[in-house]
């Protein structure tokens, strides 16, 4: 593409960021008292009436919302690096096959 760097630097410095506490949260769920009892789906089971005791579920959940986060905000800051800093000759045409499988 010719771009020596992403186009928004701190965004990518911030993404990169949450995923360290996302998967902090992630094992301080299995931690905690009861642990998560939801499985890979993190559907709580409606088996009781009480729901799920304890913060675990909700360290699970916010763990996965800061993955999440950081998962857009990459795939942001990777299409407008497409858009925004490809060099002016390159067409949409022209770009590598890994970007525009990507993209």
């Amino acid at each position: 593409l010719g771009a020596p760097v992403m186009s928004f630097p701190r965004m990518n410095i911030l993404s990169f960021s949450l995923l360290p506490p996302s998967l902090f949260l992630l094992f301080m769920s299995s931690m905690v008292v009861t642990g998560v009892g939801a499985g890979s789906t993190v559907y709580p089971p409606l088996a009781s009436t009480t729901g799920h005791m304890g913060s675990s579920m909700d360290f699970a959940i916010f763990s996965l919302h800061l993955a999440g986060a950081s998962s857009i905000m990459g795939a942001v800051i990777f299409i407008s690096t497409i858009i925004i800093m490809r060099l002016n000759t390159m067409s949409m045409e022209k770009v590598p096959l890994f970007v525009s499988s990507v993209f």
